[in-house]
């Protein structure tokens, strides 16, 4: 299959036309012009990989300041596109120079056609040699990332977490979507980490997307990528998380925040196997395993007008419901004595144990923040703990509401937290009811459950 997208730049149309002749048969695309001020719009629309730019275009003029203007000009809208010179026998120190200033190579006057299209082949193979080590060193640092903190293990034998668990290992070694449902809190994160763990993947890159954290403006750049000169601040090319993922697994998190009109962009890619950067017209085939994460409603998102169902059925081959701490019975005592040597340790309080009037306590509480509010509660109480044994009264849960007096018990946070846990439960997890019942925008709603860790 015939490769690169060459760029020819030569005032001579006798030139020109010899050189398109030649290349047509030998380069996947070959695009012309005889005048360099259209090199601006031809970059942008035809996104060459290298271009054959003449040094004098002036007739008399013969010092090849105008091959260099256009050389740093070229450098400047997009860094990554190879320039080869073309240049007369008697300007080779001007060629040198040329090169000495970000040109790949030059080729003299009159030419020889297979040295012209092996150098042209050789600039092309170097060319995408950079691109494979930029995409690998992109790759290193989200596996560096995603390497730095010690695994997290799913603890507990409950029935609820071994059917989760059965599942998980059936559905890894495949590539099937996986969409991971659940409330907040319960492990989602640590489900999707052990389904790539146990995938044919695992070598490759587990890469995280928070949808919830990424602005609608930011959207195509952080996922696609872009290309320099996209927009203000896109000074240098950069690659999207499809293409960091590559091989390996992207996980999008929260994907029930994404808006409507960004999850017609999402289906795109996903349907077509391949995405474009941001100010780029050049498809990017992509291969990866896709698992989503969410504590949403999503078919009643659907019957709402608020998710596509398309999309949905594209990201839910498998579905995995991970279930509430409350249903997971002495799960909870066996995350409890795992958070409490964790916490035990790193604050030097070694020998600490949870009483057995404790553990019923725990055992009794609904959790309605699952595991992460569990972590919490242990740590809190490891913290403030005098003695050696943890008892009922080390552990006062947040936002408890008093039954004999009626009254609310905490801080205007706690009662916040409460107002918003209970609107969450009562709307069975749909962002855009909850947000509604409690008059405030979803994105007000998504910070304070991020603050809160609900």
């Amino acid at each position: 299959m015939k490769k690169g997208n060459i760029l020819i730049v030569d005032d001579n149309k006798s030139v020109v036309s010899a050189l398109e002749m030649l290349l047509l048969f030998e380069f996947k695309q070959i695009n012309t012009t005889t005048n360099p001020n259209c090199l601006p719009t031809l970059i942008r629309e035809k996104q060459p990989d290298i271009i054959l730019l003449d040094m004098n275009f002036t007739t008399g003029v013969n010092n090849g300041n105008e091959g260099l203007y256009w050389l740093k000009r070229i450098k400047e809208i997009n860094s990554d596109i190879a320039v080869i010179m073309i240049t007369a026998y008697g300007d080779v120190e001007l060629a040198v120079k040329a090169v000495q200033q970000g040109a790949s190579d030059f080729i003299l006057k009159p030419w020889d056609n297979h040295k012209l299209v092996a150098t042209i082949q050789t600039v092309l193979q170097l060319k995408e040699s950079k691109q494979k080590i930029k995409k690998l060193e992109a790759k290193e640092k989200v596996l560096k990332n995603a390497l730095s903190p010690k695994r997290q293990h799913l603890l507990g034998n409950s029935p609820a977490l071994i059917r989760v668990m059965n599942m998980v290992r059936k559905v890894a070694a495949t590539d099937a979507n996986v969409l991971i449902t659940g409330e907040n809190g319960t492990g989602k994160e640590l489900i999707a980490q052990e389904l790539h763990r146990l995938s044919l993947r695992k070598e490759e890159a587990l890469v995280n997307v928070d949808m919830g954290a990424i602005t609608e403006t930011l959207f195509e750049s952080e996922l696609f990528g872009h290309v320099k000169g996209a927009y203000t601040d896109a000074h240098s090319d950069r690659a999207g998380k499809f293409e960091v993922a590559e091989n390996g697994t992207l996980f999008l998190d929260e994907i029930g925040n994404l808006p409507l009109q960004l999850q017609a962009k999402l289906l795109a890619a996903l349907q077509n196997r391949q995405i474009t950067r941001v100010g780029s017209n050049q498809p990017i085939p992509v291969n990866i395993r896709l698992i989503s994460a969410t504590n949403c409603n999503l078919e009643q998102m659907v019957n709402e007008g608020i998710f596509r169902e398309d999309l949905l059925y594209r990201i839910n081959t498998i579905q995995i419901e991970v279930p509430p701490l409350r249903d997971r019975g002495d799960d909870i005592v066996i995350l409890a004595d795992f958070f409490l040597q964790k916490y035990a340790q790193k604050y030097g309080k070694s020998g600490l144990r949870i009483n057995q009037a404790a553990q019923e306590k725990l055992l009794k509480y609904r959790w309605p923040g699952n595991v992460r509010e569990l972590q919490h509660t242990i740590e809190k109480a490891v913290i403030l703990s005098d003695g050696s044994v943890l008892k009922p009264n080390d552990f006062m849960f947040k936002a408890m509401h008093n039954e004999a007096s009626g009254k609310f018990e905490g801080t205007l946070e706690d009662m916040e937290k409460t107002a918003i846990s209970s609107a969450l439960a009562n709307s069975d997890g749909n962002l855009s009811a909850t947000a509604e019942q409690l008059g405030i925008t979803r994105q007000t709603l998504y910070n304070k459950i991020k603050k809160y860790d609900l």
